[in-house]
């Protein structure tokens, strides 16, 4: 799907040849991020002393004029995705070039936020109540029915792409492998392989091109266990490992519990567990005590993508409309004056052993506070 025609591709091309100057307009401060798209400086902007983060745009993939299509695509999405809970582009900019050796760099320039999910998930010291976790999760949905309701998918939801600034606003962020879709059109997104595997769809595993938005439901039910275990309730390290484990939480995938999954192109070419039972719930209830959330997370994590809740669903759920009703989150990150990120967590939450030396974190003015 040409989701850009030449008229705007012109556009992009001659607004970023007006780009201002990053050198002397921002201050790079340090690095908290990095991915397959790029770099990420959290920056202060030198005229209005505001915090910024920066995203280094990698220089492949180029299309007409020069300019990388995802870069492109990214824009275009975030211009037209305008709402509380999704990241707000501030501008595009550009170093300038030295010479033809040292070309101009070009950078998305971003609200900052002062934490990501998974950098808060991995400090021990951050304990979610109840009704903050509440928050964050309706939060997360309300960014998700937002987003689909104009016909995007993120196609990488994960807790790393999940920033949440000091006052509790949860922000869905990186759109880089976003994508427009179509219900009369399915099947236009491609074979390209998206969404982070642990966080992957069942109907993602097996082939299905014609995927839509239970993909981002699917990751964001794995995020709400992740709230209460703390850790990726399905660690997989293949394809065929990841649907195992997704088998058996989930339940055997067969055609019974989903019409028409053979048709599917690795349906038949995977290594499925068969006569397994779903347990969710039995699964779950020795880390969830909340019978709500269990039931929410139950009906999200259905292996028919047709049958899984979506977001306004999810949204009208009771685990949202019971108490304790989901509160305000500026008290409990007011706590802590780090920034917490995944990239300086990550290997930690995932295997951090006593012995091992303190996560780095960073004070509101940027600067590490303790030596690496």
């Amino acid at each position: 799907m040409n989701y850009l025609s030449q008229n705007e591709k012109y556009q992009y091309i001659q607004e970023y040849d007006s780009c201002l100057n990053t050198s002397s307009n921002y201050e790079k401060i340090i690095k908290i991020g990095q991915g397959t798209y790029g770099e990420v400086f959290k920056a202060r902007n030198r005229q209005s002393n505001k915090f910024v983060a920066m995203k280094k745009i990698l220089m492949h993939n180029l299309g007409d004029n020069g300019f990388p299509i995802s870069s492109l695509r990214e824009t275009k999405i975030l211009r037209l995705l305008k709402h509380k809970n999704i990241i707000n582009l501030i501008e595009i900019c550009r170093s300038a070039a030295t010479d033809s050796n040292y070309p101009s760099i070009f950078y998305l320039v971003f609200d900052f936020c002062e934490h990501d999910l998974n950098g808060l998930l991995s400090n021990k010291a951050v304990k979610f109540s109840l009704a903050e976790i509440k928050m964050i999760i309706k939060q997360l949905l309300s960014g998700l029915y937002y987003i689909h309701v104009n016909k995007i998918l993120h196609r990488d939801i994960k807790p790393s792409n999940i920033l949440i600034t000091k006052d509790g606003i949860l922000k869905i962020a990186d759109f880089g492998l976003a994508r427009p879709f179509s219900d009369k059109n399915p099947g236009n997104l491609g074979k390209e392989q998206v969404v982070t595997l642990w966080y992957r769809a069942p109907e993602l595993l097996l082939g299905d091109e014609n995927y839509g938005p239970p993909i981002d439901l699917w990751a964001a039910g794995c995020i709400m266990i992740e709230m209460w275990k703390r850790t990726p309730i399905m660690r997989g390290h293949s394809e065929q490992h990841q649907l195992f484990l997704i088998s058996n939480l989930c339940g055997s995938i067969t055609p019974f519990i989903w019409q028409d999954v053979e048709k599917l192109e690795l349906f038949s070419k995977m290594q499925l567990p068969q006569r397994k039972k779903r347990k969710v719930k039995e699964e779950l209830k020795p880390h969830i005590e909340n019978a709500y959330a269990l039931d929410l997370i139950d009906n999200i994590l259905v292996i028919d993508p047709k049958k899984r809740f979506d977001a306004d669903t999810a949204l009208n759920h009771d685990f949202f409309w019971t108490d304790p009703m989901p509160c305000d989150l500026s008290n409990k990150l007011s706590q802590h004056n780090h920034s917490m990120f995944e990239y300086f967590t990550s290997s930690q939450r995932l295997q951090k052993k006593p012995s091992e030396p303190a996560i780095p974190s960073f004070n509101d003015n940027g600067y590490q506070d303790r030596i690496f």
